[in-house]
């Protein structure tokens, strides 16, 4: 950035930058295996240094021009990099390692950094989402950059289920975060049911929740993973990485009411058959296919009734087919 606010006209000399000498002192640090954390905190401090210097420097040239002639994307760049300079020096001087709304991203300043103390990752980066499954469709309730606690906005989702619909569910099937004894109480007072551990001794319980009730909404986030790429959003900007996700689930909602639409409306065909519709069916073109239709017709005319018996059972074979398939997610 100094290099694009130098100009010769307006500056007597270039501002010093020396930045092959801090990328060889972090080298320095960065390349050893077993680091102590004195000289952690000399490399940090170092670096620090560094950047205040050429902060002041870009400062300097700004200061020659009638107004800022940076384009918005290096104008942002440099707010950002001055944010993150004073969050950095506040950790270094207060010796800590954390600090409100941190930033670890240049390109990303929005991205905030969760702790989740997985095994494989004990910190994770990007938009933390909750999610509600009514009838294996999911709806996208709350999308935060920063961490938050989901049992304290329990009913808040219960209100949007209730501005969704009318009215309140009867039942509620949630983990073991949103179980505490205010979330238990405003559910009872709702007379909402919740399907949870009760409180009291493991003897006293009497309906068990199985741990596998709550498979469908664990397998949302993973078809949402594995078959659309919830966990590889490419996006850089806040809104359109948020636009990205809403897109996702969006998608998950045309992906369940096609798989449910397809076989209802198959049987609604297949239901609008009837005995007098499909015999006209057959007397009107008995002309074009005479030789083929008239042996039927004469199989049928001693007894009306087989048509109808024909009829019956092809409608019960196919809607049998259809449920089998849709049982089978085909």
């Amino acid at each position: 950035m100094i290099d694009v606010l130098y100009a010769p006209g307006l500056h007597p000399n270039k501002p010093r930058t020396y930045r092959h000498v801090a990328r060889k002192c972090y080298l320095q640090t960065a390349q050893k295996k077993n680091k102590s954390r004195k000289e952690i905190r000399k490399s940090v401090g170092s670096q620090l240094r560094f950047v205040k210097r050429n902060l002041n420097s870009i400062n300097r040239l700004l200061d020659a021009y009638p107004h800022i002639p940076l384009n918005p994307k290096e104008y942002k760049y440099l707010l950002v990099g001055n944010t993150l300079y004073c969050q950095q020096k506040q950790m270094y001087d207060a010796k800590t390692h954390s600090i409100e709304d941190r930033i670890v991203s240049i390109h990303q300043p929005h991205v905030r950094p969760i702790v989740r103390g997985k095994s494989q990752a004990k910190v994770e980066f990007g938009a933390k989402i909750h999610v509600s499954v009514i009838d294996g469709i999911s709806f996208l309730d709350e999308l935060s950059w920063d961490a938050f606690n989901e049992g304290s906005h329990m009913m808040d989702y219960v209100e949007n289920y209730r501005k969704r619909f009318g009215c309140y569910p009867k039942e509620l099937l949630a983990d073991q975060i949103y179980c505490t004894r205010s979330n238990r109480a405003a559910l009872k007072e709702k007379g909402i049911k919740l399907l949870a551990k009760p409180l009291g001794r493991p003897s006293a319980v009497q309906v068990h929740v199985r741990p596998g009730e709550r498979n469908p909404i664990e397998g949302k986030f993973g078809q949402a993973k594995t078959r659309y790429g919830l966990n590889r959003i490419k996006a850089r900007l806040k809104d359109t990485s948020e636009t990205w996700i809403a897109c996702i689930f969006f998608v998950l909602k045309l992906v369940k009411l096609a798989g449910a639409a397809l076989p209802c409306q198959i049987l609604k065909v297949v239901l609008s058959f009837s005995a007098r519709g499909l015999s006209d069916r057959i007397r009107q073109n008995v002309d074009h296919t005479k030789n083929k239709v008239l042996p039927i017709l004469e199989i049928l005319q001693p007894n009306p009734f087989k048509l109808k018996i024909i009829t019956r059972v092809f409608q019960q074979t196919l809607c049998s087919i259809i449920l089998i398939v849709y049982q089978l997610n085909i």
